[in-house]
């Protein structure tokens, strides 16, 4: 349900799991109409303030720190597989302090990985997760966790060109403005780079641009799949929806030649990790991948050949033709450098589809006009006391309607901090709080998850402390039955990943967090167990327990199971 909506809400818990304790309030949450466009530069004026919050023009300014510095920025650009990724780490690694910034927690865990394996003591920063190394002067994070208050020697910003998403953008913004340190590596696609010249015109720093070419071929078929005896081991067959994952993967194991591992966005990370791992052993029966376009970064997978099962996906708003940008980087994930495969294949399913595919990977993809910005906490809160009388709903919506940008950025998509504002407007919460219930990592669409934060936010408000058991109950978790059962089992993780989220944040206020991190492991475990069940299989196949593995928890959290 969107924020902007002209509707009057109400929260109900007859939406809720019943794996979920819920005493939610039954309120009626306002909906205000937002009444603007967010794509476009806003130019409203603020009337007579002394000072004009609105006025976003110069956000390199906000970071006074990083402009002490006259910084080396290196941009590394170029096709998936061309190795641009890997020389910014090299440097990283040669660094006596440094950062790395990934758009996902995969990617930050696998930087920190290679950086402890190589000596070299870094920590694990994501909005879940903090493993500290002793010792360690580099940082691995998401780029959300970025420090702009910190110094290094060398910083690495990954998939840069993911400033002109229209919901993250900001954050890969405040990261090019903000990181205070003397080497800056910008890892992305070449569509980057003229957008990220302009923006650092104004900063005083160096900029250098490094182009790199794909480490082995990429083979665009000539002819479609044509028949599913035709899927040979090695092959990735893309679609855009769980319901067509799970179809693909029944009718491929059917077949009785090949099982398949899945990848898509809304399973855990954990999981998805360990499908990878499934497919790139060459010991594994599981030989064939089902995916969505989450493969397009964050997963290192031996892939022989791309298969579009279609060239179209919904994006929230409308069905519509996957862009060039897209199109190349999930095909480019076929033949990865250091596999058994000489060169990456890509084809589709449908032979309609082969122009489309031909014409993208044979075009550049086109430069990015804007850059995503979002006012900072600080400006949020002089707004606030200058305006006490409104709330954080207002606030945000001010500064949308009202935002004065330059011309290389727009202000980022927030409807789900909209929504989030919308519920929690009227709980007796501070600003700050409010502001951080809003850029939690909560999927408003998802009604187990948004009740989940609704729950959070009012036992906080009500009693200072909230604990796990009052939503819910460890030792009620159990493999899924149906796609529909899986989906829900999904949904409880959302809600325990931000319980754990939030109590990084509050620490004393959610003091479960372990509990919370190993009913979310119990989560991952079992919907690996629904994956395996799914589908045929041959029988000599080692399936996963349906018994929880008690061992995997602390003692103390034995006795919830």
């Amino acid at each position: 349900m969107m924020a902007s909506s002209l509707l009057r809400r109400r929260i109900s818990p007859s939406i809720v799991s019943p794996l979920l304790h819920v005493n939610v309030e039954a309120v009626d949450l306002p909906l205000r109409s937002s009444g603007f466009n967010i794509s476009r530069h806003f130019s409203g004026s603020t009337g007579a303030s002394k000072f004009d919050f609105t006025d976003l023009t110069r956000p390199h300014a906000w970071y006074p720190i990083a402009r002490k510095k006259t910084r080396n920025v290196i941009l590394h650009v170029g096709p998936t597989n061309s190795g641009k990724t890997y020389h910014a780490l090299k440097r990283l690694e040669s660094s006596t302090t440094g950062i790395y910034c990934g758009p996902l927690r995969l990617l930050a865990w696998e930087v920190a990985q290679r950086l402890n394996r190589a000596d070299i003591p870094c920590d694990l920063i994501t909005g879940q997760e903090r493993e500290e190394v002793e010792g360690a002067k580099h940082r691995a994070v998401t780029v959300e966790m970025a420090d702009v208050t910190s110094d290094y020697q060398c910083a690495v910003i990954d998939e840069i060109q993911m400033l002109g998403c229209r919901t993250r953008g900001f954050s890969f913004t405040r990261a090019l403005l903000g990181l205070a340190t003397d080497e800056l590596h910008l890892c992305g696609d070449p569509a980057a780079v003229p957008l990220i010249q302009d923006i650092l015109k104004v900063t005083g720093d160096t900029v250098k641009v490094q182009y790199y070419e794909r480490l082995l071929p990429l083979v665009p078929s000539k002819v479609p799949l044509g028949s599913f005896s035709n899927i040979k081991k090695g092959d990735c067959i893309v679609t855009f929806s769980r319901r067509e994952i799970y179809k693909l993967k029944r009718k491929i194991e059917n077949g009785g030649k090949h099982l398949c591992s899945v990848v898509y966005g809304s399973l855990p990370p954990e999981t998805r990790t360990r499908q990878a791992k499934m497919f790139n052993d060459a010991t594994s029966e599981f030989d064939v991948l089902v995916a969505s376009d989450a493969i397009g970064m964050g997963l290192n997978l031996n892939i022989c050949r791309i298969i579009f099962s279609t060239l179209t996906k919904f994006d929230g708003l409308a069905m519509r033709d996957l862009t060039v940008s897209e199109i190349k980087q999930i095909a480019g994930r076929a033949g990865r450098y250091g596999s058994k495969f000489p060169h990456g294949e890509v084809t589709c399913l449908d032979a309609e589809d082969l122009p489309l595919l031909h014409s993208s990977l044979h075009s550049p993809s086109p430069d990015l006009e804007h850059a995503g910005l979002f006012p900072s906490y600080d400006l949020l809160l002089m707004y606030s006391r200058a305006n006490p009388q409104n709330g954080i709903y207002q606030i945000l919506e001010h500064f949308l309607e009202n935002a004065k940008l330059s011309e290389n950025y727009f202000i980022a998509d927030c409807d789900e901090m909209l929504k989030v504002a919308a519920v929690i407007d009227e709980l007796p919460l501070g600003l700050q709080e409010k502001y951080m219930f809003c850029i939690s990592p909560v999927d408003m669409t998802d009604d187990i998850s948004s009740q989940g934060l609704v729950q959070f936010a009012q036992n906080y408000a009500k009693n200072g402390i909230v604990r796990l058991r009052e939503i819910f109950t460890p030792g009620s978790l159990r493999v899924p039955k149906t796609t529909a059962a899986l989906q829900e089992l999904e949904s409880i993780h959302k809600v325990l990943e931000l319980y754990v989220w939030l109590s990084f944040r509050l620490e004393d206020s959610f003091p479960d967090r372990e509990l919370a991190a190993s009913q979310k492991a119990i989560c991952s475990m079992l919907i690996e167990e629904f994956l395996v069940q799914i589908g045929w299989q041959k029988p000599r196949v080692r399936r996963l327990s349906t018994r929880i593995n008690r061992s995997l928890l602390s003692p103390s959290f034995r006795q919830h199971l």
